[in-house]
């Protein structure tokens, strides 16, 4: 999408553009046989993710850091619509340990996993590392994802399996993935400290994000657990 139809809202190829709501892109769908995942949906794109997926009647688990704000947005959801199904779950995405534990405590739900929308993020930080030693907006944007991605893909395949219903993962990115460093991902330095910048970091995570999103989608093709066609498609 160009600068030009990012800023006016021009509809692209799909007929959706920046200017279209949640609303319009899910109108006529039923979502009622769905479970999805939304990071970060206690607040921003991921409250309005979370909400428009309830609205269109799938089981949503917010997955976020701050769990009352997450607990509010959920009463907020069933004060509309009381028959909403909406979960809250803990999820600190700059702590390995944390994904860890969300993942066992998703898994002991014993729900299925149809949509996966990595949405959660940092930007702009000054330089700190996360508790695992890695620069905090790297941590969070793209390997607390990454992780909590690989940790989730047997559900996924499985419930793709069990159910027919093709399987979604969703890695929000943002144009700054064009504004990085030279380099682009600094393999070898994602913890300089002398030459940080917190914009470019930033890019850097949303980089990543990309790359994450594009190697799935090749490693995923063809795979008949994940990437299965519902009949009703």
């Amino acid at each position: 999408m160009s600068i030009f139809s990012l800023v006016t809202g021009r509809p692209g190829p799909s007929g959706f553009g920046s200017a279209t709501t949640a609303e319009q892109v899910t109108e006529g769908i039923d979502a009622s046989d769905v479970t999805a995942i939304v990071t970060g949906g206690g607040s921003g794109i991921g409250f309005e993710t979370a909400r428009v997926l309830a609205l269109r009647r799938a089981h949503v688990i917010i997955a976020a850091r701050n769990v009352d704000a997450a607990n509010e947005v959920k009463h907020l959801i069933l004060n509309d619509d009381g028959d909403a199904r909406v979960d809250v779950l803990e999820l600190d995405l700059c702590s390995m340990k944390s994904i860890r534990a969300f993942v066992d405590n998703f898994i002991a739900l014993d729900l299925p996993l149809n949509v996966l929308i990595n949405n959660a993020g940092i930007m702009f930080c000054p330089y700190q590392l996360s508790e695992d030693g890695f620069e905090v907006q790297f941590a969070t944007n793209y390997l607390g994802h990454f992780l909590l991605t690989n940790l989730l893909l047997d559900k996924m395949k499985a419930t793709a399996r069990v159910s027919g219903i093709e399987g979604r993962i969703v890695n929000l990115s943002s144009i700054a993935h064009l504004h990085t460093y030279k380099e682009g991902i600094r393999f070898d330095d994602i913890n300089d400290q002398l030459s940080y910048s917190d914009k470019k970091a930033y890019g850097q995570s949303k980089l990543a994000n990309i790359l994450h999103a594009n190697e799935l989608s090749r490693r995923l093709q063809g795979n008949q657990n994940l990437c299965k066609k519902s009949n009703s498609t």
